[in-house]
């Protein structure tokens, strides 16, 4: 069960006026978090509420939730739930530089005014509104650049597969100035350990993917970011604006046990050149098409062959000396992994044609397991 901020349903009104730019930009932001895909209304709303000397805006998934404040001249001290992507959308056409908005509960509307334009918007009750978690705990700075990288790095090893939230989400764990995270969609694995330039909060959690895409679309040019824990929730705090995630329940993959020792072949190659050869090759493999990677005396030939479509191969030399191995991986996996190295090397790892390989790079600690895909023929 939905519990609700039963404390907004009391409460005279509220009449806002501020700034329509500060106004659209705050909207634009917690609006990211309204929810498009839920039978409860109010979760498709942003509610407005005054705060301190100007007014707070706020929206919940129940998942995630986001936050801000803008100046504004409030009245009342009541709270309105307006629709989020309806008002950010008419905010962004206003044609005055001030917007006000007018809210009775008797009418169960909200007058919105900008010079010359004037709308009435039906809202949601603000007593139906999810009570958010609180952001007054105890918080930590964190170096943004280090834990944004690490975010971008291993996230799109994260599941898609909502049948099993575990694998939705990032474990994130700080020891002292070390942060280790890691995803998996149980097909790849990506783990990233980055040390930090001050020790992070005593945290172990499973953060939803999606919370930490959006504080990476939060956080760009921030130098810190504040992170703290509250009960079953994790809080961030960037630029004014506060994000909260609920914590996935369940138990992640040990990864260290999943990633290899030993390995028979380990080649370094230039990044950019292989990247782009994958790159080139993945056009061609359509419909889970396996790219097929041959690895001979001195060369490494990528290929790929689609029924409907055709077929390209292409080589570059490679320090590779044995027997020849050809390995097939998915495309799309592959580019990724080779995204998520910075240097310009990339080491690529290998057993045999029926166990995973690894992509990393000198002198980086990020591992990138990719399971191989069964060659026919």
């Amino acid at each position: 069960m939905m519990e609700t901020e039963t404390e907004l349903a009391a409460g005279s009104g509220l009449a806002i006026t501020c700034e329509r730019q500060a106004f659209v930009e705050a909207l634009s932001t917690v609006s990211r978090a309204v929810s498009s895909r839920t039978n409860v209304h109010v979760l498709a709303g942003v509610l407005l509420r005054p705060h301190g000397e100007g007014l707070e805006l706020a929206a919940t998934d129940m998942e995630l939730s986001l936050r801000t404040t803008v100046a504004a001249e409030v009245e009342g001290d009541g709270a309105v739930v307006v629709p989020g992507r309806l008002l950010t959308d008419v905010a962004r056409l206003l044609p005055a530089a001030s917007v006000s908005l007018a809210y009775r509960p008797e009418e169960g509307v909200a007058q919105l005014t900008s010079g010359s334009y004037t709308s009435r918007l039906n809202v949601y009750d603000p007593a139906d509104f999810p009570r958010l978690p609180a952001v007054d705990v105890s918080l930590q700075t964190v170096d943004a650049a280090g834990l944004l990288a690490a975010i971008q790095d291993v996230s799109r090893a994260a599941s898609r597969d909502e049948s099993r939230p575990v694998l939705t989400g990032i474990l994130v764990r700080f020891e002292g100035p070390s942060l280790v995270m890691a995803a998996t969609d149980s097909y790849r694995l990506a783990v990233r350990e980055t040390t930090l330039s001050a020790p992070g909060p005593e945290l172990e959690a499973i953060i939803p993917a999606r919370a930490l895409a959006e504080l990476v679309r939060l956080a760009g040019g921030q130098e810190t970011i504040s992170i703290g824990v509250n009960e079953n929730h994790v809080v961030f705090g960037v630029g004014g604006v506060w994000l909260t995630t609920r914590r996935i329940d369940g138990q992640f993959p040990n990864y260290k046990q999943l990633l290899p020792e030993t390995f028979e072949a380990e080649l370094e190659l230039p990044r950019d050149e292989l990247r782009g050869i994958v790159k080139r090759a993945a056009v061609m493999a359509q419909r889970n098409t396996p790219l097929r990677l041959r690895f001979a005396e001195g060369e490494l030939t990528v290929s790929a062959r689609s029924q409907d479509v055709g077929e390209t191969s292409e080589s570059m030399p490679a320090p590779y000396t044995g027997e020849p191995l050809e390995i097939g991986f998915n495309a799309e996996f592959l580019a990724d992994g080779l995204e998520s190295v910075s240097g310009d090397t990339v080491q690529l790892k290998l057993i045999n044609p029926l166990r995973p390989g690894l992509i990393s790079a000198p002198g980086e600690t990020f591992s990138y397991l990719i399971m191989p895909i069964r060659l026919a023929g």
